[in-house]
């Protein structure tokens, strides 16, 4: 285990590869966004999977789990679903004659949260707490979550009869949100063909790698370099999104920690010990489109606040820069 966390970048690009490579063999054509959501795993976040129903968001989940070699359950959020439900609850022991306590589904390493916008707020908050706090209470009683601890959550945007929107801050602490869209015909062929070969209806993947060895590659995301240049456009980027006409609330401070992890995971898949503008560029829409909240106007016009985004991105002006980062001295880098 110790030998493991001191992984460089380049054997924890290829081991990313290999993941999405097994992943790849059941979710059919969608590696940019399979790319995306082994990211935000690999920068220890949580990931939204927001779109219509049947394009693969549960055989996602699924198949990270079994290639990351992960523990992992599945919770479908519904109506009646009561906090207990997610985090655990105290049972009276008959033999023992006292109160033992139950662990939740969310005691995990990956966890499903099934159309999350399907609970109450009062059960999506106790979701929140595990999430950012990597732990639950339960009666006064705290519990930890053993790492690796991720959520990756669906959601289905046109079903809005008897849904709760989820609030700002909770879709906050998702470090980014993926949508898959629609498959190409000969990709949809593609997962006919391969379904019939298969003969069985679930798909099975052996591990790539283990629990212990994904820690590893989280710690290695550290020694990915983000030169100032880089770390100033960042800032800029997430900044601009706060002026632009058509906001009611720009994105916070995190989505700017948001571009700043995805970026070094973008660069680590490339096997890249350093951040460039285009790994910046590319997480920018998915890291921060969820963040923004659009005037009212712009909402009744059904705008997609990605398109904010992009704009953004247009009128920023990107860095070329070679320099080490000021903090080069200080962490050995010089």
């Amino acid at each position: 285990m110790n030998e493991a966390r001191f992984l460089p970048v380049a054997e924890v690009g290829r081991l990313a590869r290999s993941v999405l490579d097994a992943v790849g063999t059941v979710v059919v054509g969608k590696r940019e966004a399979l790319e995306l959501v082994l990211s935000g795993i690999l920068a220890g976040g949580h990931v939204l999977l927001e779109d219509l129903p049947g394009l693969g968001k549960t055989l996602t989940a699924r198949s990270f789990a079994q290639a990351l070699g992960l523990d992992f359950r599945r919770l479908q959020f519904t109506p009646d679903l009561l906090p207990a439900d997610v985090t655990g609850s105290f049972l009276y022991d008959q033999r023992n004659g006292d109160f033992a306590f139950r662990a939740g589904p969310v005691f995990t390493n990956l966890l499903l949260a099934d159309e999350i916008n399907r609970t109450p707020p009062k059960t999506q908050s106790a979701l929140l707490e595990a999430m950012q706090e990597k732990q639950v209470s339960v009666e006064g009683v705290t519990y930890r979550l053993d790492p690796p601890f991720h959520v990756l959550a669906t959601a289905n945007p046109i079903e809005y009869e008897g849904t709760y929107p989820l609030p700002e801050a909770q879709l906050d602490r998702f470090l980014l949100r993926v949508s898959f869209g629609y498959p190409l015909p000969e990709e949809e062929w593609d997962i006919l063909r391969r379904r019939i070969s298969r003969r069985r209806e679930e798909a099975v993947l052996e591990p790539v790698v283990d629990a212990a060895t994904l820690l590893a590659m989280q710690a290695a995301l550290e020694e990915v370099v983000v030169e100032d240049s880089i770390g100033r456009y960042i800032v800029a980027l997430t900044a601009a999104t706060r002026e632009h006409p058509s906001v009611l609330v720009g994105a916070s401070p995190r989505g700017s920690l948001a571009l700043l992890l995805l970026a070094r995971a973008r660069a680590a898949l490339a096997g890249r010990d350093y951040v460039i503008p285009e790994d910046v560029k590319e997480v920018a829409a998915p890291a921060l489109a969820h963040r923004i909240t659009l005037r009212p106007e712009m909402w009744l016009r059904r705008t997609d606040p990605s398109f904010v985004v992009s704009e953004v991105l247009e009128r920023t002006p990107a860095p070329a820069s070679g320099a080490l980062p000021s903090y080069a001295a200080t962490t050995g880098l010089a």
